[in-house]
């Protein structure tokens, strides 16, 4: 399966520039997902979307990663028509990731459990999921929430499309994953310590 990392967007919550390249414990912020992509089995090609608002990203890109991760030039400004553009424009008619890009915490098996999970499921498209509970756990406040036959869920910012349909609407399967690995995406500078304390203490262990 091929991944699409989306990194186009503006980011202004954070307050820090392009956020795919803010500095977390010496490495930009989008490294830790495409490692964590290229460490993963079920993954094959990994593609980057930017735009006109990160331009450092793309730059920063194609410096570590020599050509092996390709960028993909969008508008930046419509995550959907991005998200459509990118898949199109990588010629993918076959399911595949889409992933934000500052989920740092997100491990390279955390990836291949998803993945296997979509191949089970039987449907055309998965969007993951964590408990709201969870969240409140970790300390984090959720901008979007779902009633999921009663259970309130929270995206996690993966999802996994067919490519050859990505025009139309799919069915799809909730996963829903109690894990909080994935539930730490960065939008505050709050979230930025948090995943640096978390990293922090795995190096030591």
């Amino acid at each position: 399966m091929d991944a699409i990392i989306m990194a186009g967007g503006q980011g202004l919550r954070l307050g820090m520039g392009e956020k795919p390249v803010v500095d977390l414990l010496g490495k930009p912020l989008i490294s830790y997902i495409i490692d964590s992509l290229e460490g993963a089995e079920e993954i094959e090609k990994i593609y980057v979307t930017v735009s006109p608002f990160t331009p450092t990203t793309e730059k920063v890109v194609n410096e570590y990663y020599k050509g092996r991760i390709k960028t993909i030039d969008t508008g930046g400004d419509n995550y959907v028509g991005d998200m459509i553009y990118a898949v199109e424009s990588a010629g993918i008619t076959s399911p595949v990731m889409i992933i934000m890009s500052d989920l740092p915490l997100v491990t390279s098996s955390l990836i291949d459990q998803i993945v296997r999970a979509y191949y089970e499921c039987g449907k055309a498209s998965m969007s993951v999921f964590i408990p709201l509970s969870l969240c409140k756990k970790v300390g984090l406040r959720p901008d979007t929430v779902f009633n999921w036959d009663g259970q309130l869920i929270v995206p996690a910012g993966i999802n996994i499309l067919d490519g050859k349909d990505i025009r139309v609407e799919q069915e799809y399967h909730n996963f829903l994953l109690d894990d909080p690995q994935v539930a730490i995406n960065i939008n505050t500078v709050e979230d930025l310590k948090y995943c640096s304390d978390i990293l922090s203490k795995k190096k030591k262990s």
